[in-house]
């Protein structure tokens, strides 16, 4: 799932500086007699300049703008593409930048958790949904008829998470694969919620960012304080993976006097590696 690890506030060093770069290569003199190129090529150009584009805006994910803070962006990647004079050196509104960027940043993270005041409110009074001392909603959809996990329990489930607008950034059901995992390792609305359920069983989880992935988000894809909407499916409680049993100890007939030697400790084994990303931790 997702995994959450994020670039924090690099749109400025790298786009900026890369764009610089650019600006300082000579710019190739166009041919008279260039042919032009394939039918559809242009496109397949434009196509790839424009993931470029999304591409950087990746890197100020998070970071709210209006009309003109587009144009302004534009004009810049545009003179430093085409090598004309620029009318700011970026290294040296660098920390300008940066303290925007964090305040539009921050600006937004607020505004997206008073938003979710009422979504999680709204989320609380739905019919047979029940809100934990934590704050987290839950709401069954089919009742399991098996045992519930403990926090120590690895899981096979199935999920979807959606953003509080519908918007889908995670599903194994879309990757067609079940998640399986260690509850107490991923983030702490899952090890309560899932704990909460029974195999066999589905819910619906309404988590407040503080039992998600809170302040940060996930650049590109949760925003910073959204809440998060998990439908999750309890497959099966996976049984412990059983220790290694060392060979009975070789040693000679032990006199009366003589201590047996103590019997080397089985080693623990490492954690399974999740089949599916897991909705991960947050520190």
């Amino acid at each position: 799932m997702v995994a959450l690890h994020s670039a924090r506030f690099a749109f400025a060093p790298l786009a900026l500086t890369f764009a610089v770069a650019l600006a300082g290569c000579p710019a190739p003199e166009a041919k008279k007699d260039e042919t032009k190129p394939a039918e559809g090529a242009a496109n397949t150009d434009a196509d790839a300049f424009y993931a470029f584009g999304a591409s950087l805006a990746r890197y100020a994910s998070g970071v709210k703008v209006n009309d003109s803070d587009i144009e302004a962006i534009q004009q810049g990647l545009a003179d430093a593409l085409q090598g004309k004079p620029l009318k700011h050196d970026p290294r040296e509104m660098g920390p300008a930048l940066q303290k925007l960027i964090t305040e539009r940043r921050n600006a937004a993270a607020a505004e997206e958790k008073e938003a979710a005041v009422g979504f999680l409110a709204e989320a609380a009074a739905e019919p047979g949904a029940q809100k934990t001392g934590s704050g987290l909603v839950i709401k069954t959809i089919t009742e399991g008829t098996g045992a519930s996990p403990k926090p120590t329990d690895r899981v096979k489930v199935h999920y979807r998470g959606t953003l509080r607008n519908g918007t889908e950034f995670d599903s194994s059901i879309s990757r067609g694969e079940p998640a399986t995992f260690p509850l107490n390792r991923v983030v702490s609305c899952w090890t309560e919620g899932v704990g909460l359920m029974k195999v066999g069983g589905k819910a619906k989880l309404t988590c407040p960012s503080e039992l998600a992935y809170g302040e940060r988000g996930v650049p590109g894809r949760i925003p910073a304080g959204a809440p998060l909407v998990f439908e999750v499916e309890l497959l099966e409680i996976l049984p412990e993976e059983a220790a290694a049993t060392p060979p009975a100890a070789k040693h000679p007939t032990a006199k009366p006097a003589d201590k047996p030697a103590a019997a080397p400790k089985a080693e623990k084994p490492a954690a399974a590696a999740p089949k599916a990303d897991a909705p991960a931790k947050t520190q």
